[in-house]
């Protein structure tokens, strides 16, 4: 095998830490080739998928792939924006915010970087972008406060796979998951009550997140656990009774069990039981997407409102608020702790290609090296 080296690497180049932001990811347009790429992308992923490869690759091409991508094309058309996709432009205007409160600190030894799992920019291209950047130290931070094998490790999958052809690796550090990050909770909470002192507050609250196959769970994926904790902290930091509020689960696909309850079903009965208005909020998600603003904010609306509901609202994610860049910042530069700003001073750099050169003339004299 043949791995892939720093290509233009310099001895006085300019080292960096790296900060790579990741998200799910999104089609590159909202048409049903763009989907069908995409989708046949996202769901080949053994982590989301998890049943035998030969029987899922005849159900995917044979069935999913030539029924799915024209559905999926139309919902992304109803939310397409000029800019492209509504996670692509709030998850790329967290990694300049990002990028703009590390500056303030620690100047140009630390680049932000922000990628998708599917789609683009794709993890690998990024990578490839920071290690011609000189990033020697690199920290993941994929944007899933709630871990999941389906999610989070299949990020690590996606940088492990790119890492298997370098020759040079960096240093790395990874988080997993945060869905008990004081500042993260403060940061939601905060959200909900500045959309209550504006438009209100409902008789209750519902936190829905991204479902999971039931069958997961029973494998050991802590991913329930974490959605339920992250659910409870928020409600204590709200002051919310248990009836207040409610833990769902939205999104699922196929005809096996998922985690439940499931949002739709839920507010679909919600009305008959004598809760008129609901507030709804998506703790897992960290950017606005296909699943809150059309799933949530239009088809559970209106499965809400048709059951008898009189009032829904939808508390938009926390995209690149002031108070989820503080938070992840927070994060970010807590585990950033150790890693010294790499010395970039022009005297050293120069001192150090000198050396370089000093030694391969001594050793190897003549050599294109």
């Amino acid at each position: 095998m043949q791995y892939k080296g720093s290509e233009n690497f310099r001895h006085n180049q300019s080292e960096r830490i790296g900060v790579l932001v990741t998200n799910l990811g999104t089609p590159d347009a909202p048409t049903p080739s763009a989907l069908r790429r995409y989708l046949a992308e996202f769901l080949s992923d053994p982590r989301v998928v998890e049943l035998p490869r030969p029987l899922w690759w005849l159900i995917l091409h044979g069935v999913i792939l030539r029924i799915r991508p024209k559905r999926s094309a139309a919902a992304y058309a109803s939310v397409w924006q000029p800019e492209g996709s509504p996670l692509l432009i709030h998850t790329a205007n967290q990694g300049e915010r990002i990028q703009e409160a590390l500056t303030k600190k620690y100047g140009l030894d630390v680049v932000v970087g922000f990628a998708m799992r599917y789609g683009n920019p794709s993890i690998a291209r990024v990578l490839d972008e920071m290690d011609q950047q000189g990033v020697r130290k690199l920290m993941v931070l994929p944007l899933y406060p709630q871990y999941s094998a389906s999610t989070s490790a299949s990020t690590f999958d996606a940088i492990a796979k790119n890492f298997k052809t370098r020759r040079w690796l960096p240093d790395l550090r990874f988080i997993s998951h945060y869905p008990d990050y004081p500042p993260y909770i403060e940061a939601m909470a905060r959200h909900i009550e500045s959309h209550w002192s504006h438009h209100g507050r409902n008789q209750k609250l519902i936190l829905s997140y991204h479902g999971v196959p039931l069958k997961y769970l029973t494998r050991g994926d802590p991913y329930h656990c974490e959605c339920h904790k992250t659910s409870r902290l928020l409600a204590e930091r709200l002051g919310l009774e248990k009836d207040n509020y409610m833990t769902t689960f939205q999104s699922r696909f196929g005809k096996e069990e998922w985690l439940k309850p499931y949002t739709d079903e839920t507010l679909k009965a919600l009305p008959g039981k004598g809760i008129k208005t609901v507030d709804v909020f998506c703790p897992g998600f960290s950017s606005d997407c296909l699943e809150t603003i059309e799933e949530i904010d239009e088809e559970n609306r209106g499965y809400f409102m048709e059951s008898g509901g009189d009032g829904f609202s939808y508390i938009t994610a926390l995209n690149a608020t002031p108070g989820h860049i503080d938070a992840l910042v927070q994060l970010i530069e807590e585990n950033l702790q150790g890693w010294q700003s790499p010395n970039n001073q022009s005297e050293t750099l120069a001192a150090r290609q000198t050396r370089a050169e000093e030694q391969k003339n001594a050793i190897y004299p003549g050599r294109d090296l």
